[in-house]
């Protein structure tokens, strides 16, 4: 497999221009189609207004006219000049339910990391990541909003524990694991949760990513599941990746996410582009 298809968030948030970076880049290595995808929430006035209801509708379409402005004119400068087959899309409604829609049909999703210092008018909320992870079936990359020091996908590191979510996020990373420069599969944790890898753990997943012509460096972590997500953070840090690979473990109900801790922690401490899947 490989990505054909990659959709991104483009809203009018400062950090923004590394995500699209990161898609056009990523385009361009997969001979992609990229479509950026500007979401145009709906009114929702308060709950109690006695007046100036026709000036809080007027400050809101001032403010989704701009925001979408903005948006618009950060994708045209991020593509001007590259030979991609792109494509704008703004559509009304929450960026969390287009974007799920829209992700049926892509190969990757790529959405930004929440900030919670963000001032944007009319901001995303705030588990946005997750929930696009946990309910579109595909490949999401959550990019820092604090920005990315380098491209990612040089030096990758595949963290494992023979779960079904980690084999998932496997599977969806391998045209990244093919292209990279450096592979670690990091396990964490006393024990894993497959047979497979019982006397070896990591010897079932080299074997099977070797026959995809990925060769791997196995680390081992003892941690606590408790720690997971900080010793993940500590060994991407150690081994200068610039991507993590992982698992993502939930669920949504009723619009409340309950996450696996070592997602909580990446999501909310994340220094590095981090690609989940579910």
């Amino acid at each position: 497999m490989t990505y054909k298809t990659i959709l991104v968030h483009c809203d009018a948030s400062q950090s923004v221009s590394s995500r699209l970076d990161i898609a056009v880049d990523w385009a361009r290595r997969f001979n992609a189609h990229l479509i950026a995808l500007h979401a145009r929430p709906p009114f929702q006035p308060p709950a109690f207004v006695e007046s100036g209801m026709d000036l809080l509708l007027d400050d809101y379409e001032q403010n989704v006219k701009a925001g979408q402005g903005e948006a618009a004119a950060a994708f045209a400068k991020a593509i001007e000049g590259k030979e991609i087959a792109s494509e704008w899309r703004a559509v009304d409604g929450p960026a969390d339910s287009t974007l799920i829609a829209n992700a049926r049909y892509a190969d990757l999703v790529i959405v930004g990391q929440n900030d919670p210092g963000a001032t944007t008018v009319l901001p995303a909320r705030a588990d946005l990541p997750e929930t696009v992870a946990l309910s579109t079936g595909r490949a999401v990359l959550v990019v820092p909003h604090l920005g990315v020091p380098k491209a990612p996908g040089g030096t990758v590191m595949l963290c494992w524990n023979a779960s079904r979510e980690s084999a998932r996020a496997a599977s969806e990373a391998l045209p990244l694991l093919k292209t990279a420069k450096q592979v670690i599969v990091l396990i964490v944790g006393p024990t894993t949760s497959g047979g497979a890898d019982s006397a070896e753990p990591g010897a079932s997943v080299t074997a099977w990513l070797s026959r995809h012509g990925v060769e791997v460096t196995v680390q081992r972590d003892t941690s606590a599941d408790a720690d997971a997500g900080s010793a993940i953070l500590s060994h991407a840090a150690d081994h200068d990746a610039d991507l993590i690979v992982m698992g993502v473990y939930g669920h949504s109900r009723l619009r409340e996410l309950v996450l696996g801790g070592a997602s909580r922690t990446l999501l909310s401490s994340m220094t590095m582009p981090v690609l989940m899947a579910h």
